[in-house]
């Protein structure tokens, strides 16, 4: 209700209160004490709010409590121990405080407690073995503090689990077994934790509900469970950035309500079980950092439902198959670093929904389509850097991508004029075109319309034959260029003083091109800057303090081929 200010004392005197909820509102401050004088309150939320203060002990002596909600506020200090008084209390919930300490002890005789959320704190210390004596316990959440050692085994003689979760801690040791045996629990998140060891063979042979299995970013090992298709309702599988080894099991492809598989960033080997390619569900899947090999099934197009596509570094080969147009809403494709061969499929860039596409560093052969404005309209970022054999020139209708923000095409064969109207993409941040066959006119003017790229923090030219010089405009870059990089591109005048404008610049680099004329001393404006890059140029003239004034300098080079003088 948009409530503001602080609550009154006066609260105390409801002393026939039993539900007291004031969550989504704006209040503030502490709370009275005088509210531990309602000892016929039976649920209390408070969410929601910017409650601080440490978390009052008081709440102790209601003893008919069974509802604490107090998440999303500022409160700090620990968790009470008088909380373990409340023996009624079935629902605890302080997420996202900034409560410290540890988990109490006691916190296991609340034995009627159901539901037990302690999620983005600052908690410390390890898991309380205690906590397996709250036998009724369906929710713990314990995600997002800086719980350290094991995870108690005793948790695994918490039946009627439904939620377990307590990724992003500092957990070792191993994932107690016990814990897939809970045959009523729907989602176990451990992810981003330190946990080493294997899971069982039988994993899902006692988990006919389970939805959702997280273990990403832990220390896991040994191989996939051929038993996961016995977890028939799972629909999330994440066990991204482990050291899982072997291969990805055919009965895999069992699992028909998945959802979301990631298992990039491991060690798994050999090709991808056709049978994946038969969950019709599917709607992103990560396979990328691995040692997979072979072809991309032509069965690919059967994920019509697919939006994510992560299969990059790997030693995939051959064409990507033209059934890849059947994924009508997909949103992300990355296949960079592996061995695709062929002509670069064209008909890619006919899938509307299209917001990332990265096919760099690898053996693709062909052109950029003519049309590519109108076919990708949604395209925020387009990576083709490094293909054996991209040629032809970048289409004038790219400025019609007006959402795009990285462009890379760095490392081709591209020829002709780099067109003026780049300068139309006004969402651009990133623009790399190094080491192509690029030119421009005698005055740059594909840079001048570059300057109504108000976002643009990188720009990269090296290595084409621009054959102009640099105009004044580039002092119209916005100040969130941060680095330009424009070496060998045969620039012939002096570098503009408009150069200091560029006060968020940290990387100048000119190198090899035929600059003449002196360093301007408006360069003494670029505080932030930490690499210029000015050798192998016909530069001459002194080199003034300006530059020495500059306190960020890693290191500068102004040498080869330039005549300079010391004001010293």
């Amino acid at each position: 209700m948009a409530l503001t200010g602080r609550i009154p004392r006066d609260l105390g005197n409801l002393t026939f209160l039993v539900s007291l909820v004031l969550r989504s509102n704006n209040f503030h401050g502490n709370l009275p004490q005088e509210i531990s004088q309602l000892h016929r309150l039976k649920f209390v939320d408070l969410s929601l709010n910017n409650f601080r203060g440490e978390v009052p002990s008081w709440f102790g002596f209601l003893h008919k409590l069974e509802v604490l909600d107090l998440r999303n506020n500022s409160f700090t200090g620990s968790i009470p121990c008088s909380f373990s008084n409340i023996s009624t209390l079935e629902n605890l919930d302080v997420d996202f405080n900034s409560i410290e300490g540890e988990i109490p002890k006691v916190i296991g005789s609340l034995i009627n407690l159901r539901i037990l959320n302690l999620r983005g704190n600052n908690l410390i210390g390890s898991i309380p073995p205690s906590l397996s004596n709250a036998s009724r316990l369906e929710v713990l959440d314990l995600s997002s503090n800086l719980l350290r050692g094991n995870i108690p085994e005793g948790i695994g003689n918490l039946q009627n689990l439904n939620w377990l979760s307590i990724q992003d801690n500092q957990l070792t040791g191993s994932i107690p077994f016990t814990i897939f045996n809970i045959s009523r629990i729907e989602f176990i998140a451990f992810a981003v934790n330190s946990l080493s060891g294997n899971l069982p063979n039988g994993l899902c042979n006692r988990l006919p509900i389970l939805k959702g299995l997280y273990l990403s970013t832990n220390k896991l090992d040994s191989h996939i469970p051929t038993s996961l298709p016995n977890c028939s309702e799972l629909q999330i599988l994440s066990l991204a950035e482990n050291y899982f080894s072997g291969i990805i099991p055919r009965e895999i492809g069992n699992l028909v309500n998945l959802v979301t598989l990631t298992v990039e960033t491991n060690q798994i080997t050999g090709s991808i079980p056709i049978s994946i390619f038969n969950i019709s569900s599917l709607q992103f899947v990560s396979l990328g950092t691995n040692n997979l090999k072979g072809s991309l099934p032509r069965e690919i197009g059967n994920l019509t439902k697919l939006q994510f596509l992560y299969f990059h570094e790997n030693r995939f080969t051959g064409e990507i198959p033209k059934e890849i147009r059947n994924l009508v809403e997909l949103e992300v494709l990355h296949l960079a670093f592996n061995s695709f061969s062929g002509s670069l499929p064209m008909l890619i860039f006919n899938i509307l929904a299209l917001t990332i596409i990265d096919l760099s560093f690898n053996n693709l052969s062909g052109t950029l389509p003519p049309n590519i404005g109108s076919t990708l309209p949604n395209i925020e970022e387009l990576y083709m850097a490094r293909l054996t054999n991209l040629v032809g020139t970048i289409p004038h209708s790219i400025s019609n991508c007006s959402k795009l923000t990285h462009l890379e095409l760095a490392e081709n064969k591209l020829s002709g004029l780099i067109p003026n109207s780049l300068g139309y993409l006004t969402h651009l941040h990133f623009l790399n075109l190094q080491r192509n066959n690029l030119s421009s006119d005698p005055f740059l003017s594909f840079l001048t319309s570059l300057t109504n790229c108000r976002n643009l923090t990188s720009l990269s030219l090296s290595f084409n034959p621009l054959n102009g010089m640099l105009p004044v405009s580039i002092g119209n870059f916005s100040k969130s260029l941060v680095n330009f990089y424009a070496s060998a591109c045969n620039i012939n005048s002096q570098i503009p003083n408009e150069v200091g404008n560029l006060t968020n610049l940290i990387d100048l680099d000119l190198t090899r091109n035929n600059l003449s004329g002196w360093i301007p001393t408006s360069t003494q404006n670029l505080r932030n800057l930490q690499r210029l890059y000015l050798n192998i140029n016909k530069l001459t003239g002194f080199i003034g303090d300006h530059i020495c004034k500059i306190a960020a300098f890693g290191c500068y080079f102004l040498g080869s081929k330039s005549t300079f003088r010391s004001t010293s």
